[in-house]
C-alpha cells in the first residue's frame, strides 16, 4: 500500500473503503469484487463494520482484506480502518461484531466500548495497519492532536483521499485540506483513500 499514489486513488480505480451486505451495505460482497474486475480495479478493499465473514469466504488478487471498526478514543467516536488483515488471526475476536445488528446499527454501533490501543495492537498483531477513516467528521477540539494521540498508540495511516458522501457532506468539523494538511506532516503515516460505497452497485 505504501506504493499507492494520489493519482492511484484519484483515477478511480483505487477504493480501499467498501461496504457489503455483511455489514450496512447493499451489495453483496462477491458481486463487489466481480464488478470490480470486470470494471479494471488496481485494487479494493471491503471493509465492512466490525466483520470479517466475507473476507473469510472470499479471496482474490485484487482484494486486501479490511475491516472497519466502531470505537471510542475519549469523548470522540471515531472509526479505525484495518488493512491486510488475517481474518483468523483470534488477536481480533474480541473485537467483532457477536450479531449482524452490531455490524449496521447505526445507533447499536455508537454503543462500542472497543479499547482503540488494544485494538491497534491487535490489528498489528494480525499483520495489519490500522488507519483513521474520514478523519475531517471527527468533533475534536484539535484534529491534529487526536492524530498525535492515536500516532503513539501506533496508528499507521489516515484516510486523505475521501470523497464525504451523504451525510458526511453535513456532518463535518474539519476541512478535506485540514487532513491532508497533517498527514503531510507526519510522514510515517500512510496516505489512504476510499468512497465509502454503501450501494448496490459497485462500478
Amino acid at each position: 500500500m505504501k506504493n499507492l499514489t494520489k493519482e492511484d486513488y484519484l483515477s478511480g480505480k483505487v477504493n480501499l473503503h467498501i461496504h457489503s451486505n455483511y455489514s450496512d451495505g447493499k451489495a453483496d460482497f462477491k458481486e463487489i469484487i466481480d464488478s470490480a474486475k470486470k470494471n479494471g480495479y488496481k485494487l479494493i478493499s471491503i471493509t465492512d463494520h466490525n466483520t470479517v465473514e466475507g473476507h473469510k469466504k472470499y479471496k482474490d488478487e485484487i482484494l486486501i482484506t479490511g475491516a472497519e471498526f466502531d470505537c471510542w478514543f475519549g469523548y470522540v467516536f471515531i472509526h479505525l480502518l484495518a488493512y491486510g488483515i488475517d481474518v483468523e488471526n483470534p488477536a481480533l475476536a474480541p473485537f467483532l461484531a457477536k450479531t449482524k445488528a452490531e455490524t449496521e446499527g447505526d445507533i447499536i454501533r455508537l454503543f462500542a466500548r472497543r479499547n482503540v490501543p488494544k485494538l491497534i495492537k491487535a490489528i498489528h498483531e494480525a499483520g495489519g495497519i490500522a488507519v483513521l477513516a474520514h478523519p475531517a467528521c471527527y468533533w475534536a477540539i484539535s484534529l491534529e492532536g487526536l492524530v498525535k494521540r492515536l500516532i503513539k498508540y501506533g496508528l499507521d495511516g489516515i484516510e486523505v483521499y475521501y470523497p464525504y458522501p451523504r451525510f458526511r457532506k453535513i456532518v463535518k468539523f474539519h476541512s478535506s485540506k485540514d487532513v491532508k494538511k497533517i498527514a503531510d506532516k507526519y510522514p510515517q503515516l500512510i496516505q489512504t483513500g476510499g468512497s465509502d460505497f454503501h450501494g448496490e452497485n459497485f462500478n
